[in-house]
């Protein structure tokens, strides 16, 4: 298997696609604003508790409180609240945790008034960003996670991945790990720890104690509701949680984000540093790999295969709902049952890769095509184990029903990606009401005239739909020339699959889309 990362930035926002095979199997957005990614730890401020859910609501500078259940306060939760304490009050001078002795873990059935009070300041950390109207989910038993190991400040516990099914591969991992861990810091070790030397996981160590300093010297002078330690980059923290040895290539069309790959990568596996290259060509990064394309025929409502079948996605409040339809895909030389296992298989596989590629969580039920056999339910059910076991988040998936549905829960943590494939009529914009199509290129020239002479810009790039592209720049003596001339500036013309017939933008020289 190949996998390439393909990296479009902009002063916005950056999109992140993973291909697998040349296949588009994740879509991340990262806008620049995005204060409150999951992993961020907030020094917060205790607005409210409500007894009821056993639960309390938390101040960390978003508009709306975060909610911290009970359960999510974590064993140690007293012995953070005494550090930060001791912390703030200048009494604990050094990050390291080896003079410190931890306070006794909370009862697992207790009440949350009887350990936070309202106006207290506590250590916190981010585990599922703001999603439709609802505020952080938070949890104050914190971790900070590296390419190896994650550390957990309190906890004194090494534990490993259950996918290391080698006993001796498991012990010899827990006595490196327990030989330099520092006292009062529990590990859990990753699954890509699996046989790394003693030297990659020390410096992976150092690594994470660097991290746990900077938010100690953060916390001495942190007043409540602010941020103390920040998560990596999207970009970054996708590189450490799934780079591999299969990882082909990775293109950004941003040199800084480039830079950004090649020194985590010079830093975490140094062997990898030449796959991050620069992408320059004329059309845009996402168009150039066919990922544009993708993207289009991936999301919306229906998804079909080259086979004929197809999936229909619904979303409601509670969960999302997939059926699975046969459409015209049916082998005469096959009974019905064939056809029926054949297209569920097909299906299996495409569900998995739109629930990574959509990050839908939650609860997903899947009507398959009803399976009368027994061993036929059974195979279905393996293969979409199989097909879901490269997925990061954390899933169930239940055996088909009598009624042919396999319910699937999967961990949320961030917005699910929806990307709109449907467009506006091109020629009403919704509306029902045309303009005269032939103004269409005078609308295109006075604003154009506006950028370059009211707003002195000295060249323009108008991107639009590949036939108007072509429709302006036919012949010698092109409309795109004659505007050349008129202005006595640069004027380029450049096409998009991703819009749609008369959609256009303007773009200055450094590539940046000028708003009018």
């Amino acid at each position: 298997m190949n996998y390439d990362l393909v990296i479009s930035s902009s002063s916005s926002e950056a999109v992140i696609a993973l291909l697998k095979d040349k296949q588009l199997v994740e879509l991340h957005k990262q806008r620049s604003s995005n204060n409150f990614s999951v992993g961020d730890i907030y020094l917060g401020k205790v607005k409210k508790i409500m007894p009821g859910l056993n639960a309390a609501f938390v101040n960390i500078g978003y508009e709306k409180d975060a909610f911290l259940h009970y359960l999510d306060l974590g064993p140690q939760m007293n012995s953070f609240v005494k550090f930060t304490q001791q912390v703030q009050s200048g009494k604990q001078n050094s990050s390291r945790l080896d003079y410190v002795r931890p306070e006794k873990d909370i009862n697992k059935g207790g009440k949350i008034d009887d350990i936070v009070k309202s106006g207290q300041q506590i250590l916190v950390q981010v585990a599922k960003e703001p999603i439709s109207t609802k505020g952080p989910r938070i949890t104050s038993e914190i971790s900070i996670a590296g390419r190896y190991i994650v550390l957990l400040p309190f906890n004194d516990k090494v534990s490993v991945s259950q996918k290391i099914k080698s006993s001796e591969e498991r012990d010899r991992l827990k006595k490196i790990i327990s030989d330099i861990k520092p006292k009062n810091f529990g590990v859990i070790i990753r699954t890509v720890a699996e046989h790394k030397k003693t030297e990659e996981l020390d410096a992976d160590m150092k690594d994470l104690m660097v991290k746990w300093n900077t938010c100690f010297e953060q916390l001495k002078k942190a007043n409540a509701p602010q941020r103390v330690l920040g998560e990596l980059d999207r970009t970054s923290a996708l590189l450490r949680d799934i780079l591999n040895p299969d990882f082909n290539n990775i293109y950004t069309d941003d040199p800084k984000v480039l830079e950004e790959v090649k020194n985590y990568l010079h830093a975490k596996a140094p062997e990898k540093e030449n796959i991050a290259k620069l992408y320059s060509g004329k059309s845009s990064i996402f168009e150039h790999f066919g990922i544009e394309k993708q993207i289009k025929a991936s999301f919306g409502k229906t998804v079909t295969f080259k086979s004929g079948a197809y999936l229909v996605i619904e979303h409601t409040e509670a969960l999302h709902v997939i059926d699975v339809n046969s459409g015209h895909r049916a082998k005469s030389d096959n009974d019905q049952e064939t056809n029926a296992l054949d297209c569920n298989l097909e299906a299996a596989k495409e569900i998995a890769r739109q629930l990574r590629l959509r990050d839908m969580g939650g609860i997903i039920v899947v009507d398959f095509i009803d399976l009368h056999k027994a061993d036929n339910r059974k195979l279905l059910f393996e293969k979409m184990r199989d097909e879901m076991k490269d997925d990061k988040a954390k899933h169930n998936i239940l055996p088909p029903t009598k009624f042919g549905l396999v319910q699937i829960t999967r961990q949320r943590v961030r917005p699910e990606m929806n990307i709109e494939t449907v467009e506006k009529c091109p020629a009403c914009g919704g509306t029902g009401e045309v303009a005269a199509t032939v103004l269409f290129t005078d609308e295109i020239e006075n604003n154009m005239r506006f950028i370059l002479q009211e707003q002195n810009e000295q060249m323009v790039t108008i991107s639009v739909h590949p036939y108007v592209e072509a429709y302006l720049t036919k012949g010698i003596f092109s409309i795109r020339w004659k505007w050349q001339r008129k202005y006595k500036k640069k004027v380029k013309v450049e096409s998009s699959n991703a819009y749609h017939f008369l959609e256009y933008h303007f773009l200055n020289a450094n590539g940046e889309e000028i708003k009018l």
